[in-house]
């Protein structure tokens, strides 16, 4: 296998824990690249039209991507685990889903002021995006703890890495406030060696 990624990107990041998680590490070539909405490396492009990280490329397939697939593909080729049978796997695909949308809010704060010229961005939405993520982090910290301290699955992964990105690109934003259960969690679920390998980093 060979996947396509960049380091900062946190969906990346999800990919590469589980690749560590599942014991597939060592049968998956890294190969950085650069992926942003303005520029793209030739190799994603020729295996996701999107043109988006992360992507795998697989030999007896087409090549995989959306982080969401790329996991379920290493847990499902691993018989990692990290997706239950139903009924549990419901709450172990909202949670994922929950850590994408924190991650997908907080991506486009950072291409608002990156992207944009200064006269062209907006408050307004930059607010509104971190509302999204507020409100994501509140609903984690009020009904979500128990899942989270349970066995390890791919929503726990998403959420680690959702928060590991919110510490490298929005620390200023002091996300642990009033949500210390979170704020306890994460802090020991950073101390696993796949989190402890994959922390993002500017190239």
């Amino acid at each position: 296998m060979k996947l396509y990624y960049a380091a900062p990107s946190p969906f990346a990041r999800k990919v590469h824990v589980t690749l560590i998680e599942t014991g597939l590490i060592d049968q998956c070539e890294m190969v950085p690249t650069i992926a942003t909405p303005l520029q793209t490396d030739a190799g994603p492009i020729a295996q996701n039209p999107l043109g988006k990280v992360p992507v795998l490329e697989v030999n007896d397939r087409p090549s995989i991507y959306d982080s969401r697939v790329i996991c379920r593909y290493l847990d499902d080729r691993a018989g990692g685990g990290l997706y239950p049978a139903a009924p549990e796997i419901w709450d172990t695909l909202v949670l994922e889903a929950t850590a994408d949308g924190i991650l997908e809010a907080a991506v486009l704060m950072v291409y608002e002021g990156r992207v944009r010229a200064p006269d062209k961005q907006s408050e307004a939405w930059i607010a509104t995006q971190w509302a999204k993520v507020a409100r994501s982090l509140d609903v984690l910290e009020q009904r979500w703890m128990g899942h989270l301290n349970g066995k390890l699955d791919a929503g726990q992964i998403g959420i680690g890495c959702a928060l590991g990105y919110l510490d490298f690109r929005h620390a200023e934003r002091e996300w642990r406030a009033a949500r210390p259960s979170l704020a306890r969690w994460f802090e020991a679920f950073s101390e696993r060696p796949s989190m402890q390998e994959t922390v993002p980093k500017d190239p």
